[in-house]
């Protein structure tokens, strides 16, 4: 484990609670399917669906290999410290959970240290399974157009003209249009309205920065 905790530390820039709960929620996913070697040869048999977009995330990655690009990742952002690992050798599923007591047990195993993320990170290493996670057999289904590898066509959106694959359109009124056209309000971004202020550089070029973005710094929000 000490080698994967490593790994993930690499990947993620830091160790952390969430981190070890990770590799440790992965490493059980992958012993309860029989895949040994999932950055190795086993690496075309699992997908994953992680349900938060948290530190867990990358550490389950670095373990079992699966990433977003080779679509063996899938992010369903629940808010729930929970995975999925699926076999596709043999259509097996099972999800795992963090316990809601794993904390409260974490204390109790350490209380001579203050630091709650010390503390977490000393006990989730030590503790047994059963006390960090459930299990849970579960059926997936997945659609051939969702699995790694998958060729599927690729059109032009017919009001924006940007490209679109895997049949991520909306067909309406006989057109085809991407998520973005097609509902305009649901997008992440909104497009600047002509004449708008732009600030420095060429006022006309396309995806221009405006004078003042207001701007979050990302930070870890470990215990």
């Amino acid at each position: 484990m000490e080698l994967l905790l490593a790994d993930a530390e690499k990947a993620h820039g830091h160790l952390c609670a969430g981190q070890i709960l990770g590799v440790r929620m992965a490493m059980l996913g992958c012993a309860r399917l029989g895949i040994e070697e999932p950055r190795g040869r086993d690496r075309k048999r699992l997908v994953c669906f992680i349900e938060i977009d948290r530190c867990a995330t990358d550490a389950i990655g670095v373990v079992t290999g699966c990433r977003v690009g080779k679509r063996a990742l899938k992010l369903r952002d629940w808010g729930k410290m929970a995975a999925t690992f699926v076999d596709l050798a043999d259509g097996r599923a099972l999800r795992i959970v963090a316990t809601e007591t794993s904390k409260q047990k974490a204390r109790e195993l350490y209380p001579e240290i203050e630091n709650k993320n010390q503390q977490q990170m000393r006990a989730y290493r030590e503790m047994p399974d059963a006390d960090l996670f459930l299990e849970e057999w579960v059926a997936v289904r997945i659609d051939a157009k969702e699995f790694p590898g998958y060729k599927g066509e690729r059109v032009a959106c017919s009001q924006c003209g940007e490209g679109i694959s895997y049949e991520r359109w909306v067909e309406r009124d006989g057109q085809r249009l991407c998520m973005g056209c097609a509902e305009p309000e649901a997008r992440y971004y909104q497009p600047l309205a002509s004449g708008d202020d732009v600030g420095r550089g060429d006022a006309s070029a396309v995806g221009a920065q405006p004078a003042a973005v207001p701007v979050l710094v990302p930070r870890c929000e470990c215990p």
